[in-house]
C-alpha cells in the first residue's frame, strides 16, 4: 500500500479511521480515537497518520462526520469542536484531494457495498436490491439519510438533519415522556430521546413518572441490564419509538428499497430490537399501512459501514 486512501467516520464519542487500497479494497489499518482528545477534525486525522498508518501518505481522502457539512463549511454537532473549513483540513493534512460529508451520507454510499452477511433482516425479509432506500440510526445524535437511484444507473445521496423532527409519539405514556421532554428542554426533538443520551433520558424520565428512584445510567449501563424492568422499559420505548421514526422516513423518502437502520446502539441489542414494537410501529400509519408494510427494514451488522461507504464515495469521484 504506497499511495492508499484515507476514510474516516468522526462521530461525537469516537473518530474512527482507516485506509483504502484503492476502489473495492477493504478498509485496513482501523483505529478508533476518542474524538474529544483532539481539537479538531484535521488534528484528529494528523494523530492517526503520525500514529497508526505506517508512514503511508494518502493521495486522497474522505472524511464523514457526525454533523452538517455545507459551502465548505464542517460543524461536528456533539463534539464541542469549533466550526472549521474543508480547505484548512486539507492544507493541514497536505492532501491534494480531500472530501467531507455528513455520516449518514457516508452511510448512504455504503448501501450499495453491503452484501447479505452485512445485514440482518428486522421483521421480513431483506432489502431488495433496487428502489430509493432510507438509512437511519441512534448513536451519540441521530441521522437520516436516503439513497436514490439514478436512470441509466448509479445513486445520488440525499443528506439532511432528520433527526432533529419532533418526537412521533404514538402512545399515551411517550405523550406523557414528551411532555416531560418540553418541560425540562423547551422542545421534543426525536434525537433528545433516540439516542445514547437519549435513551438515558428516557430511562430517566420513565422513572420519574413512575415515582422511583432515578439512578445515573448511561446508555451503555441500560443495555447491559437489559433484562432489568426499568432498563427493559425504557429499551421497548426506545425501540417502539424508533419504529415510528423509521416508518415516516420511509414514507417521506419513498423508500421501496428498504430502511437500513445504524448507529451504535442498535448493533449491541438486535434481540431486543426483534422482539420489540418497531416493526408493529413502522407499519401502523393508516392508510399507508400496505405500503409500508412492502418495505423491509435491516439492521447493518457490517462494522464500519461508514468507512465502506467514503471509499466507495471516493470510487465515485474517480470514475
Amino acid at each position: 500500500m504506497t499511495t492508499p486512501w484515507l476514510v474516516a467516520d468522526v462521530g461525537g464519542t469516537n473518530a474512527r479511521f482507516a485506509l483504502v487500497d484503492g476502489p473495492g479494497a477493504a478498509p485496513e489499518r482501523v483505529v478508533s480515537l476518542p474524538t474529544r482528545e483532539h481539537t479538531g477534525l484535521a488534528e484528529a486525522a494528523a494523530a492517526y497518520l503520525a500514529g497508526h498508518a505506517g508512514g503511508a501518505r494518502p493521495s486522497a481522502a474522505c472524511l464523514a462526520v457526525a454533523g452538517p457539512v455545507a459551502d465548505g463549511r464542517i460543524h461536528l454537532t456533539n463534539a464541542g469542536w469549533a466550526a472549521d473549513t474543508v480547505e484548512r483540513a486539507r492544507a493541514h493534512l497536505g492532501i491534494d484531494r480531500l472530501t467531507v460529508i455528513n455520516d449518514f451520507e457516508a452511510l448512504a454510499w455504503s448501501l450499495p457495498g453491503l452484501g447479505p452477511d452485512d445485514l440482518l433482516a428486522v421483521g421480513g425479509a431483506l432489502p431488495p436490491a433496487d428502489g430509493p432506500r432510507a438509512v437511519l440510526g441512534p448513536g451519540t445524535g441521530l441521522g437520516v439519510a436516503g439513497l436514490v437511484p439514478v436512470p441509466g444507473g448509479g445513486w445520488v445521496p440525499v443528506a439532511g438533519e432528520g433527526g432533529h423532527v419532533d418526537v412521533p409519539a404514538g402512545t399515551d405514556r411517550e405523550i406523557e415522556i414528551m411532555r416531560l421532554l418540553r418541560a425540562e428542554l423547551g422542545v421534543a426533538n426525536a434525537e433528545y430521546l433516540l439516542s445514547g443520551d437519549g435513551l438515558a433520558r428516557t430511562y430517566r424520565l420513565l422513572a420519574m413518572l413512575n415515582g422511583a428512584r432515578v439512578q445515573p445510567l448511561t446508555a451503555a449501563m441500560i443495555v447491559e441490564r437489559r433484562d432489568d424492568p426499568a432498563c427493559a422499559e425504557a429499551l421497548a420505548l426506545f425501540c417502539g419509538l424508533l419504529g415510528s421514526f423509521a416508518g415516516n422516513a420511509a414514507l417521506t423518502l419513498g423508500a421501496r428499497g428498504g430502511v437500513y437502520l445504524a448507529g451504535g446502539i442498535l448493533p449491541r441489542i438486535p434481540g431486543v430490537l426483534e422482539a420489540s414494537d418497531f416493526r408493529r410501529r413502522f407499519e401502523d400509519k393508516p392508510p399507508v399501512t400496505d405500503f409500508l408494510k412492502a418495505i423491509p427494514t435491516a439492521l447493518i451488522v457490517h462494522p464500519y459501514p461508514a468507512l465502506v461507504g467514503a471509499a466507495l464515495r471516493l470510487a465515485h469521484e474517480t470514475s
